[in-house]
């Protein structure tokens, strides 16, 4: 793929608010449904998550309306993650969510990544059972597709399997891994310590590490089939650039 302009490379303002809703405003609200709702309205707060990513997202489309195609394609791609995961679920942490989150923020945006993440998160769990660590799981899975997409953007991230792949398992096992634990703790555990942390890291050591192996499997075995098809079906269509 040729290098990007340097001036392509800059972040929009739309990627810029998305990002001040990832990070300030959706984990505020997570924290919101612990603490004040006392974790019992994760409904509420998951609904809160999509509709906080589908505001910048709607910014991608400017002044003109969304066509049907391009919001089936995201779609599309959430569809894959939760099939995926319903498709292992006889494999602990063995999933391909993270795999197919990475493609679409590479291949449709950073806020298209975070939207299909956080999407696949929440339908899945209607598989997998919802509860408090929906709103946890749909802001790991998205956060990751977004990460990708900015990373990708700035040209800190290309589109190798091997690129991919590195990505992959580092943010897997970290970005997700890390977040998750935190998540865990404070809706099971009634005090916050160092060493109750600690003691959640090390009991996820392993989930964590086949977690980021699956990611790095899949991106390794779909990356490049599958954005191949997406740049044909955007080339075919005039669709949505990242």
């Amino acid at each position: 793929m040729p290098e990007q302009p340097l001036a392509d490379r800059r972040l929009s303002k739309r990627t810029l608010l998305a990002a001040a809703l990832i990070l300030l405003v959706i984990p505020a609200t997570m924290l919101m449904g612990i603490f004040v709702l006392d974790d019992r309205k994760y409904y509420f707060i998951s609904l809160l998550i999509l509709l906080y990513t589908m505001a910048p997202f709607a910014l991608v489309f400017e002044k003109r309306k969304p066509q049907a195609r391009e919001l089936i394609l995201i779609a599309v791609m959430a569809s894959i993650a939760v099939a995926g995961r319903a498709a292992f679920f006889m494999v602990p942490q063995f999933k391909p969510v993270v795999a197919i989150v990475i493609i679409t923020g590479v291949s449709l945006g950073a806020e298209a990544g975070f939207l299909a993440g956080a999407t696949a998160g929440f339908v899945s769990n209607f598989f997998f059972g919802q509860g408090p660590w929906t709103p946890w799981q749909m802001f790991c899975f998205g956060i990751i597709g977004f990460l990708a997409g900015v990373l990708f953007k700035k040209g800190w991230l290309k589109r190798t399997k091997l690129s991919l792949c590195i990505f992959g398992g580092f943010a897997t096992f970290l970005i997700y891994g890390g977040i998750i634990n935190i998540g865990s703790l404070m809706m099971f555990t009634p005090k916050f310590s160092a060493e109750a942390l600690l003691a959640a890291y090390a009991s996820g050591f392993w989930f964590d590490m086949v977690h980021a192996i699956a990611t790095v499997v899949f991106l390794w075995l779909l990356s490049r089939t599958m954005i191949e098809k997406l740049d044909r079906v955007k080339s075919k269509y005039g669709l949505i650039e990242p």
